[in-house]
């Protein structure tokens, strides 16, 4: 028997986007958690989703490559018959924080390549399989996971800065067009959240988040923003498309 409703994740077997799995795993939807781990990396997950009861695969690809792209789509298909909600959340930290005066164009086009160009076109292959489903039954919608990083500037990292502003603009870009198909897209906006990712740099923000960078004090975590979509997810924040849901603690609000 089919789900109800089949979930896709990048990156969805570690950090923020195991959060998300999780909180999506909860309310009961089967997940297709797509990685560049080899299969048995991410067993323990998987063990650990199934046993919620839910029905999880879980697909090697690196989204920035078209044919692996192509791949992650067909597989998912196979497995679930369709998708009814698409969460980009894969993607990578510059392998060496450079200043922009010294940052090279190989390690700024991987950057863009998987955190922009990636997740815009999955994107644009799964929205044409969403659309061509005439089901209305099933609420189907498009989850962009960005960062404060689009709107903060750090010049040693512009590669991964310009690649999250992008993407925002790709998710009000697919929120306009999906809009006559009825698929909402929103773009999720996190903060200092800990994860693999942040990880060589948890001093620094220790350090900062003590002397009050976040309003609430502490580090953001994956569940938090698992939390946040699974609420977009169910439709619990309606009348909402292209809206940017920020979760940075208040790191972000203007103050004097």
């Amino acid at each position: 028997m089919a789900p109800d409703r089949v979930a896709l994740i990048t990156g969805g077997a570690r950090g923020i986007g195991l959060g998300i799995a999780r909180a999506l795993a909860a309310d009961g939807l089967a997940l297709a958690l797509n990685g560049v781990r080899p299969p048995e990396a991410a067993a323990a997950t998987l063990e650990e989703l199934r046993a919620t009861g839910i029905d999880v695969e879980y697909v090697q690809a690196d989204i920035s490559d078209r044919a692996a792209r192509r791949s992650l789509l067909s597989r998912t298909l196979d497995r679930f018959g369709r998708i009814d909600v698409l969460v980009n959340n894969a993607g990578i930290a510059p392998r060496v924080r450079a200043d922009i005066l010294e940052a090279t164009e190989e390690g700024f086009g991987e950057v863009v390549g998987t955190n922009l160009a990636g997740p815009y076109f999955l994107t644009q292959s799964v929205a044409r399989s969403m659309a061509s489903d005439a089901d209305p039954s099933r609420r189907r919608c498009i989850v962009f996971v960005t960062s404060v990083s689009a709107s903060l500037a750090s010049v040693n990292r512009g590669d991964y800065c310009i690649a999250k502003a992008g993407l925002s603009m790709a998710a009000r870009l697919w929120a306009v067009r999906l809009a006559e198909f009825g698929i909402p897209v929103y773009e999720v906006r996190p903060g200092i959240i800990e994860t693999d990712m942040t990880a060589g740099v948890r001093d620094r923000y220790n350090r900062l988040i003590a002397d009050g960078l976040t309003l609430e004090g502490r580090w953001g975590m994956p569940a938090d923003v698992g939390r946040a979509v699974a609420a977009l997810v169910r439709g619990d924040i309606p009348y909402a498309t292209g809206a940017v849901l920020t979760l940075d603690g208040g790191m972000t609000v203007g103050r004097l």
